[in-house]
C-alpha cells in the first residue's frame, strides 16, 4: 500500500516562505509522477506542482510559477515544495499525491496523502 509521510506547512505572513515535504513509500514503479494538489476553502481542488521522476520534467499551475519550486531526493523518495512570496490565496490544505504516469497525475492522482495545512495571513 502506497503511503506518504507529509511534513511542513504552517502559518506565515504574506510575502513569507514555507516548505512542505513528503516521503513516499511502497510506490511500485521506478518511474512515476509525484507532486502536490491543494484545496482552498470554497474552491475546487487544484494541481499545484508535479514532477515526472523518470524524465525530470516539472509542471506548475500558472498562479505559482516563479514562486514555488518542486524538487525530489530520489534516494529518500522525498519530494519538497518550496513556497516563496506566499499570498493569502495560497492558503489551502496541501496534499502530496502520486500516479504511475505524468498525465494520469494531471487527471486525478491514484495515491493521496492526508494533507498538510498552509495558512497565509494578510
Amino acid at each position: 500500500e502506497v503511503q506518504f509521510a507529509e511534513s511542513g506547512g504552517g502559518l506565515v505572513q504574506a510575502g513569507g516562505s514555507l516548505r512542505v515535504s513528503c516521503t513516499a513509500s511502497a510506490i511500485p514503479y521506478s518511474n512515476y509522477a509525484i507532486g502536490w494538489f491543494r484545496r482552498a476553502p470554497g474552491k475546487e481542488i487544484e494541481g499545484v506542482a508535479c514532477m515526472d521522476v523518470g524524465a525530470g520534467t516539472t509542471n506548475y499551475t500558472d498562479s505559482v510559477k516563479g514562486r514555488f519550486t518542486i524538487s525530489i531526493d530520489n534516494v529518500r523518495k522525498t519530494v519538497t515544495l518550496e513556497m516563496n512570496n506566499l499570498k493569502p490565496d495560497d492558503t489551502a490544505l496541501y496534499y502530496c499525491t502520486a500516479d504511475p504516469t505524468f498525465w494520469g497525475w494531471h487527471l486525478y492522482p491514484s495515491w493521496w496523502g492526508q494533507g498538510t495545512q498552509v495558512t497565509v495571513s494578510s
